[in-house]
């Protein structure tokens, strides 16, 4: 079971790092701070806002951040052999998140391509993005490590979404669904973040249902110490 969950997780980070690198290299054409590169023009009618336009670039260089930083507070090795590492990343994940990242991603998502109902989304995703790694944070200087590890995972659950949303475009893509465009998006903006937060609170529930089975098996054996 422990070499099951080792490979799992080299699995998940494997994905995560090779999606990282495609960002990276969707990110590069936006260098040029071109007004015509890409996504950019879908978006010719906001981007004289100058506001919307510093969010934008911020947003999208910073991303590959959050997502290589808060990937690395969930491995053991690097808690148990350098826990300084894992603190200075998840603080510089923290930090990027609540002051750039969140806030960015809440002003894109007034001006979002598909209308209200995906604006609505992304306003979310950015509120309880920025929510939960607050807690996080908060939980952690207050030593409440459960907690902590909770937060930690709704709030990278919900940073995974900028790798989910173009996976599930790219599968609606596939499927060619008969679906017209701002249908797509709009649903997709949804499913980017929700399905990546329900599989955190199932992680967790299954998590604490385990824990709370080894409490109340060590409870009638009187072997508090397993507690």
């Amino acid at each position: 079971m422990r070499l099951l969950k080792k490979i799992g997780w080299i699995l998940t980070a494997t994905a995560i790092l090779y999606g990282a690198w495609l960002m990276l290299l969707l990110t590069i054409p936006y260098t040029t701070f071109e007004k015509y590169t890409d996504f950019l023009i879908t978006k010719q009618r906001v981007y004289p806002i100058r506001h919307w336009r510093v969010s934008f670039y911020i947003h999208i260089f910073v991303s590959i951040t959050v997502l290589i930083t808060g990937l690395l507070q969930f491995s053991k090795y690097l808690l148990d052999k350098y826990p300084r590492l894992h603190r200075n990343s998840g603080k510089i994940y923290a930090l990027v998140v609540i002051t750039l990242s969140g806030p960015t991603g809440l002003i894109m998502g007034v001006y979002a391509n598909g209308g209200i109902y995906a604006g609505i989304s992304f306003v979310l995703l950015s509120l309880l993005w920025i929510g939960f790694t607050i807690m996080g944070w908060r939980t952690a200087m207050q030593g409440r490590w459960q907690e902590h590890i909770s937060w930690m995972l709704r709030s990278y659950a919900l940073t995974l979404s900028a790798l989910t949303l173009r996976l599930y475009a790219l599968v609606l893509g596939l499927m060619h669904m008969p679906l017209r465009p701002a249908t797509a998006y709009i649903t997709i903006s949804w499913l980017s973040w929700t399905l990546n937060l329900l599989l955190a609170e199932l992680l967790l529930k299954r998590v604490l249902i385990k824990r709370m089975g080894i409490t109340t098996a060590a409870s009638r054996r009187g072997d508090t110490a397993a507690i």
